[in-house]
C-alpha cells in the first residue's frame, strides 16, 4: 500500500507525489485515504484468508491493515518506516516477486502503479485497488470491492491476465490545469471487463464535438435559478459550459457558480462545504471519457459529506452522445469511499446529452 495515496483529492491539489506537495496536503489538512481503501478490500477477501498466503509490507505499507482487519501475514516483509518512497513501492514489489506470488495487489495510485512495472515489468500478475487521485491506468478494479471479488475469480482459475496500460501523468502540469499524460508500459492483470475500470480516454477536440458541448451547456443554463449555488466539476464538457457564460474555468478543478458569476475557483473539500453550508446548490458533473466515473477520480473536493448535503436529486450529469458511446460498458460509476453514499447513488441518473436532449443512463 503506498499509505499517501489520494491524499491531495480532497484539498484540491490532484495528486501527492514530491514531499512538498504532501507536506503542503497536511497543512491543508489533509487525511490518509488509502487505509481504508486497503482495509475496505482486506474485508472483501476475509473468506478466503485462511486458504492463502498473504504477504505483507512491514508497518504502514499493508501489515498495519492487515492486524486492523485479524488477518495475520504468512510473512511480513521488509522494515518498517514512518514515511515511504517510491523506492519502497520497487522494493516491495521485487521481494514480493522473488517469494513467487501468483498475484500482487497494490493500493494506490497511478505513480504506485508506475512504480510496480519499474521493479517487475510483466512477471508477476498485478491487481490495483484504486486510492490514488487521479486513476487513469486500467489495472485497476473499479473500487476496492470489486478488487476482492476479481481475486476471488483469478484464484479459482476463471480469470486470464491481460496487458493492461500503466498511464503516466505530469503532476505539477496537471495542477497547473494542464494534463499532460502518456502510455508509460503495461502490466500482466487479472481480467474481467465489468469488474475492472478502462483507461482514461480525452474528449474529442472535432468541431462537431465542441458543437455537442455548447448544446449541453445551452440546456444546463437554461435551467439555471439564481438563487442556487453550482458547483461545476472538472471536465471539458463543463468548462464549455462556462466559457458559454462568459467565464473562465479551472479545466482540472472544482469552481463554484452563482448569478451566472464565478463565485470560488477550484476549491477544496472544507472551502466547498463552506459555501453550502447555508446556500441552496447542485453539482455539475461530466464523466470520465472511458471510464465513466461521475464521482470519485479527480473531483474528490466534492467529497461524500458534500454530495449528502446537496442531495442526489441535486445532482446534474453532462455528457455528449459521443461520451456516452464511447463508455465500453454504457455505465456510470461512483467511487466515493463512502459505501453506503454509493449504494445510494446506484440506480439510473438523467444525463444531459444536447440541447432538450436527454437519456437514462444506470450507476454502479
Amino acid at each position: 500500500m503506498n499509505p499517501i495515496a489520494g491524499m491531495g483529492g480532497a484539498v484540491g491539489l490532484k495528486g501527492t507525489d514530491g514531499h512538498e506537495v504532501l507536506e503542503k496536503a497536511i497543512r491543508l489538512g489533509a487525511v490518509a485515504t488509502a487505509p481504508e481503501r486497503a482495509r475496505q478490500f482486506l474485508r472483501g477477501i476475509e473468506p478466503i484468508k485462511h486458504s492463502v498466503r498473504i504477504y505483507a509490507y512491514a508497518g504502514i505499507m499493508g501489515q498495519r491493515e492487515c492486524l486492523d482487519e485479524k488477518i495475520t501475514p504468512f510473512e511480513v516483509i521488509g522494515t518498517a518506516k514512518e514515511r515511504t518512497e517510491p523506492e519502497d513501492t520497487k522494493k516491495a514489489a521485487l521481494e514480493m516477486h522473488r517469494r513467487g506470488v501468483n498475484l500482487l495487489v497494490f493500493c494506490g495510485g497511478d505513480g504506485t502503479a508506475k512504480d510496480i512495472m519499474d521493479a517487475i515489468d510483466m512477471t508477476v500478475a498485478v491487481l490495483g485497488v484504486p486510492a490514488g487521485v487521479k486513476v487513469h491506468s486500467s489495472v485497476f478494479a473499479i473500487n476496492p470491492v470489486e478488487a476482492a471479488r476479481v481475486v476471488f475469480a483469478f484464484l479459482r482459475g476463471e480469470l486470464p491476465t491481460k496487458e493492461m496500460e500503466v498511464m503516466d501523468i505530469d503532476e505539477d502540469a496537471f495542477r497547473e490545469d494542464r494534463l499532460s499524460a502518456r502510455l508509460y508500459g503495461y502490466l500482466l492483470t487479472p481480467f474481467r471487463e465489468s469488474l475492472m475500470q478502462g483507461m482514461k480516454i480525452s474528449s474529442l477536440e472535432t468541431e462537431n464535438e465542441i458543437e455537442a458541448q455548447r448544446a449541453v451547456a445551452k440546456q444546463v443554463i437554461e435551467e439555471m435559478k439564481e438563487s442556487c449555488c453550482y458547483i461545476v466539476g472538472p471536465g471539458t464538457t463543463n468548462r464549455t459550459l462556462l466559457e458559454t457564460l462568459g467565464l473562465r474555468k479551472t479545466l482540472l478543478g472544482v469552481d463554484v457558480v452563482k448569478n451566472r458569476s464565478v463565485i470560488a475557483e477550484d476549491v477544496n473539500e472544507r472551502q466547498l462545504l463552506q459555501l453550502i453550508e447555508k446556500e441552496d446548490a447542485k453539482i455539475v458533473v461530466t464523466p470520465i471519457g472511458g471510464q465513466g466515473y461521475i464521482f470519485g477520480r479527480g473531483n474528490q473536493q466534492i467529497s461524500s459529506t458534500a454530495i449528502r448535503k446537496i442531495g442526489k436529486e441535486n445532482i446534474i450529469v453532462t455528457a455528449t452522445k459521443n461520451k456516452l458511446y464511447a463508455l465500453a460498458q454504457k455505465r456510470l460509476l461512483v467511487d466515493t469511499g463512502d459505501s453506503n453514499l454509493d449504494e445510494q447513488l446506484r440506480g439510473y441518473i438523467r444525463v444531459i446529452t444536447g440541447y432538450r436532449e436527454e437519456t437514462i443512463v444506470k450507476v454502479e
